[in-house]
């Protein structure tokens, strides 16, 4: 009896730990992932009556331009990215760089085609940095702003304390989001918890506003307001624009929680709001300056202030982290130069601090907000970027679900084309305010898009000018055989970009010091387009003759390589190297133009910078200082 009766508890305390579990991702998912969409109710249906092609607040357009928002949530967010989108998972991780990256794995495309899917991929991932600087901006303005409601005196004031706070967000970075991340799930629960009931106590006094549920009334709205309804889709898109970082979050919460707590929470505040907002322009026309704060009491305003700031200051910690993993996945992934990256956290391997990223984000968001002014003028730069990049992501799948998957051509082919005329209807509106601000995103992702093509296509010509100087290594290895070089007692490392062939750092040595360790190892460390590389194939170790040896090891595009991590993993294969008595040979390239190459001139100076002010192998590698030789090498490219 006693046998029987204790499964059952085992299988309560697993299913109550599990249920725990999934409440706790849930709650964290909140603060990271929805912090973007759950604050664009401070902005998205006020600049569709106020802002640079605001319409009259009529009936039929109040419920005409709700409807467009409920099914540009229903269909973008629910449709499109949690039922389609992030079935597209690269082990378990999202975001277009995941995506592109597995495209390269998988895809067994032409070298043109296969070029233009990853081309495509890179120019999406650099569109973020855009949107990563006007998203703060935006949000805490537009929270702040609430400041000249509660006293309209203090509006010269909404700029300064915007910048005080964006300038705080920002020098708080290098601490990591450890020791706040605690509280960022239950503020943004608050959050949507409080914006619904603003909005529902709203319904209840106008309850016709719920018949925009129907899709006729945004379809009306289009037919009857011709080139300016168009236009209108500009801001309606405002109220989507976190709906990619529900995909690139994927990896962090799982799929579930995103899933479920999009769909109890987050979607019915939204709703709540966006219609409560809806009754109260019905009600009171002259609300459109500011609908979202007309739904607070006088009573209720400055603690409502408080708590849209905290949300926004959340909004943006994630997008700014969101920046810097782009930046650490483009580094690994090749397509950028070694930066400095911290680990804010020793439990959260996704916590990771990027100061050149974070510097040129606060430059450029503080003179945003400065430039702009206001939350509405920069509503008119915001969501092109975001609008081109949901449109990539949607090109992508179709390759992914096509050719990998094997998905029915007939209905993807269906599926697509809905999806891309949604996409490409939001980038045409949008792109209407190309000449008020909407070129800024644009701007920045070409120059982000450009340094990551001259960087990759940069190496590969490095690369090709080093193979062709030195040896491979079975023509070193004959070599040293015909005529041995003195050797001395110790253990060498000589870090290579190719295994195949000897680095030049040991030519270098070997041809002015005349002399080789008595062991040494090449050590090569490939960048898999996998998240993460499992501990039993990180590493393989290839014995050859002579007191040579090879080592690979192998990491994904979230990890960060760790000299001691492989050398512990190759003596577990019969390395035995003493990380105390070994020492690391590096070479040093001094890039300089010169030889005819079908990179034009400009890049090749632009190359030879960046290859100036990258990290040092030193450092990215976290080689110990003391036992580093370094030796220099002029390079043509």
């Amino acid at each position: 009896m006693q046998t029987i009766s204790e499964e059952p508890v085992v299988g309560i305390h697993s299913a109550e730990s599990g249920l725990k579990r999934f409440a706790v991702l849930s709650l964290s998912a909140l603060g990271v992932v929805f912090g973007d969409i759950g604050t664009s109710p401070l902005y998205a249906l006020r600049e569709c009556f106020h802002g640079e092609y605001g319409i009259p607040v009529t009936q039929a357009n109040v419920l005409g331009v709700l409807s467009l928002l409920v099914w540009a949530l229903i269909l973008i967010v629910s449709l499109k990215y949690l039922t389609f989108i992030m079935k597209a998972d690269n082990d378990g991780e999202g975001g277009i760089l995941a995506l592109t990256a597995l495209i390269i794995t998988h895809s067994k495309k032409n070298g043109y085609e296969r070029w233009f899917l990853v081309a495509i991929g890179l120019f999406g991932a650099a569109l973020l940095y855009g949107d990563g600087m006007i998203t703060p901006a935006i949000s805490v303005l537009s929270a702040v702003e609430g400041v000249q409601i509660i006293a309209p005196a203090f509006k010269e004031l909404v700029i300064p304390v915007t910048i005080v706070v964006l300038a705080g967000l920002f020098l708080f970075q290098h601490h990591g989001t450890a020791k706040v991340g605690a509280l960022f799930g239950p503020i943004i629960f608050l959050w949507f918890t409080v914006i619904g009931i603003l909005g529902l106590i709203e319904i209840q006094r106008y309850p016709q506003v719920l018949e925009a549920i129907l899709p006729w009334y945004g379809i009306s709205f289009l037919i009857n307001n011709h080139l300016q309804g168009f236009m209108v889709l500009g801001a309606v898109f405002l109220s989507v624009t976190g709906a990619e970082a529900l995909y690139a979050d994927m990896g962090h919460f799982g799929k579930s929680p995103i899933r479920l707590t999009w769909v109890l929470l987050v979607l019915p505040a939204l709703l709540l709001n966006y219609f409560g907002q809806g009754a109260l322009l019905l009600s009171f026309p002259k609300e459109s300056h500011n609908p979202f704060y007309g739904l607070v009491p006088s009573w209720a305003m400055i603690p409502m202030v408080l708590l849209a700031t905290s949300a926004t200051i959340i909004a943006s910690q994630a997008l700014i982290t969101g920046v810097f993993s782009l930046a650490q996945q483009a580094i690994q992934l090749g397509y950028f130069p070694r930066l400095t990256v911290t680990h804010t956290s020793a439990k959260h391997i996704g916590q990771i601090y990027v100061p050149a990223a974070n510097w040129s984000l606060m430059i450029a968001t503080i003179s945003l907000v400065a430039g702009f002014g206001s939350s509405s003028q920069l509503a008119a730069a915001y969501g092109v970027a975001v609008t081109a990049t949901m449109l990539i992501s949607t090109i992508l799948f179709y390759y992914v679900a096509r050719d990998l998957w094997q998905w029915n051509r007939s209905a993807l082919n269906v599926m697509i084309s809905f999806f891309a005329i949604i996409d490409l209807s939001f980038f045409a509106a949008s792109m209407t305010k190309l000449l008020h601000g909407a070129w800024f995103p644009l701007l920045i992702g070409f120059a982000v898009f450009t340094l990551m093509l001259t960087w990759h296509e940069g190496r590969i010509l490095l690369l090709q000018q080093l193979k062709d100087r030195t040896l491979t290594v079975e023509e070193f290895l004959q070599s040293i055989l015909l005529q041995q070089p003195q050797r001395v007692d110790g253990q060498a490392i000589y870090l290579t970009a190719n295994p195949d062939v000897i680095p030049m750092a040991m030519l270098h040595n070997l041809r002015h010091n005349k002399v080789l360790h008595s062991e040494v190892a090449l050590f090569h460390f490939s960048v898999e387009r996998v998240p993460r590389v499992r501990g039993s194939r990180k590493v393989e170790v290839i014995k050859l003759s002579d007191g040579f040896f090879k080592v690979v090891a192998k990491y994904g595009f979230l990890e960060f390589p760790n000299i001691l991590q492989v050398i512990a993993l190759a003596n577990n294969q019969g390395l035995n190297f003493k990380p105390e008595a070994i020492s690391f040979f590096l070479s040093r390239e001094k890039i300089v133009t010169g030889v005819k190459s079908k990179m034009v001139l400009w890049r090749k100076k632009l190359f030879a910078l960046m290859a100036r002010n990258a990290l040092s192998a030193t450092a990215y590698y976290n080689l110990p200082a003391g036992q580093v030789i370094e030796i220099g090498l002029l390079v043509q490219i």
